[in-house]
């Protein structure tokens, strides 16, 4: 059986070549799985199959208004779905496959089911660099809308034992590739006029964009959800989250940063991409701990700092 292991009622199992075959199989035949990325585990379907996408907004208990990001196997897959501008195309050919998610007006016609784009004229494309994802995006021959592999709104899952708590028997297979390498999200980006605006921060950084670009990206103002991620509350452990904390107050569990210690620490040398990379597992562990409530040291509001703020305002939001 793969070598596999069952915890609960959902598969775990090791993302080796059988078991991404497997995962290929279910695929093909409209179920969902929950796969690695290089930046979280996203519960994935094949995007042109309409029922098969349904389970995804089932089993996350997603709102239909919110749109899924579409992950693609190369930049010619992107192009089947997506009318590509002069700089969405360079933006594509600079950080693909990577963290970046590009938010382009839906081709004519383009294979993609109605609730992955939410009704919007628009689809939101990224060609991961995880090498299972990819593999599994080989393998299958499709195109997978993979949003994050937990219930709507909670901590994103960056191992596959956050997916199994968060989702448990909902997924048929879990593929596990161990902790997710970046840990946050990707970033969005949005094309308006020749001009880069970032709908979501994430691990490609507005000072990269600026410097590829030669141009300052704006930031989205408004409040129309165009991409995922963009709810007011979002990330969410079931524990009230405080910022900036420089101690832990009473039945409080401190994520510590740098020399605020706390229970944990995201990155005792205050290095932001490792602060990046814990993140998530960190609430988890916060989450599951005895304490009532969760306190988080400052974060500098630079680089991929950005991101994690974002994150993290978002999750102490009720």
């Amino acid at each position: 059986m793969l070598g596999s292991n069952t915890l609960g009622n959902g598969w775990v199992v090791p993302a080796d070549d059988a078991a991404i075959t497997a995962a290929a199989d279910l695929l093909r035949g409209g179920q969902i799985v929950a796969i690695p990325t290089e930046t979280v585990y996203g519960l994935a379907a094949d995007a042109s199959n309409a029922d098969a996408v349904a389970h995804i907004y089932a089993a996350k208990g997603r709102p239909d208004f919110n749109p899924l990001i579409v992950h693609v196997h190369d930049l010619a897959a992107a192009e089947e779905l997506a009318e590509f501008g002069p700089l969405a195309r360079q933006l594509a050919e600079a950080f693909w496959p990577g963290a970046l998610t590009l938010v382009l007006p839906l081709r004519e016609g383009a294979k993609v089911a109605a609730a992955v784009t939410a009704g919007l004229p628009t689809i939101a494309l990224r060609c991961p660099a995880h090498p299972v994802m990819q593999a599994v995006l080989a393998k299958s021959g499709l195109n997978l809308a993979a949003p994050s592999a937990n219930k709507s709104g909670a901590i994103s899952p960056t191992r596959a034992e956050h997916v199994l708590a968060s989702l448990g028997g909902a997924v048929p297979m879990i593929l596990d590739a161990g902790p997710c390498k970046e840990g946050l999200e990707s970033t969005i980006v949005a094309i308006r006029l020749e001009n880069i605006e970032i709908l979501r921060p994430g691990p490609v950084t507005t000072e990269s964009l600026q410097t590829f670009s030669k141009r300052q990206p704006s930031q989205q103002t408004g409040q129309k959800i165009e991409a995922p991620g963009q709810l007011a509350s979002h990330y969410a452990p079931t524990k009230t989250v405080r910022l900036n904390a420089q101690i832990a107050e009473d039945g409080e569990w401190l994520i510590g940063f740098g020399t605020v210690a706390g229970h944990d620490n995201l990155s005792p040398t205050a290095d932001l991409a490792q602060a990046a990379a814990h993140l998530f597992d960190a609430l988890h562990r916060a989450d599951a701990s005895p304490y009532r409530s969760i306190a988080v040291a400052d974060i500098p509001d630079k680089g991929i700092g950005v991101a994690i703020n974002d994150r993290l305002k978002r999750a102490a939001t009720r």
